[in-house]
């Protein structure tokens, strides 16, 4: 392999990852607790744009289960979020000659 086609294939990288960086920021993934009680939107940068917590979880007046749910919904959405920006790369490699082991 030449260097000059190293370099397009190195450029065609770097463009797909930027467009893969896009595309993740623009994507929405909810992620729930206690059975959906409680809901955390975030997009593919982890900007959280909602969180929704059902009457019924405030009835009971225990801060710490609330505060338990909103973390394990969070966590959720941001596992969501790790499994798309995988799948992204994944396609994003597909195709590509690299060597192996290699990753983003």
């Amino acid at each position: 392999m030449n260097i000059a086609k190293m370099m397009q294939q190195a450029k065609k990288m770097q463009d797909n990852l930027r467009k893969m960086q896009q595309e993740l920021a623009t994507m929405e993934v909810t992620g729930e607790a206690g059975g959906g009680m409680v809901r955390v939107t975030m997009n593919g940068e982890r900007v959280v744009s909602r969180v929704s917590i059902d009457d019924a979880v405030w009835q009971e007046h225990d801060k710490s289960l609330i505060e338990d749910l909103v973390a394990a919904a969070f966590n959720a959405a941001a596992r969501s979020v790790d499994e798309m920006s995988k799948q992204k790369q994944k396609e994003l490699m597909a195709g590509m000659p690299l060597p192996p082991g290699f990753s983003l």
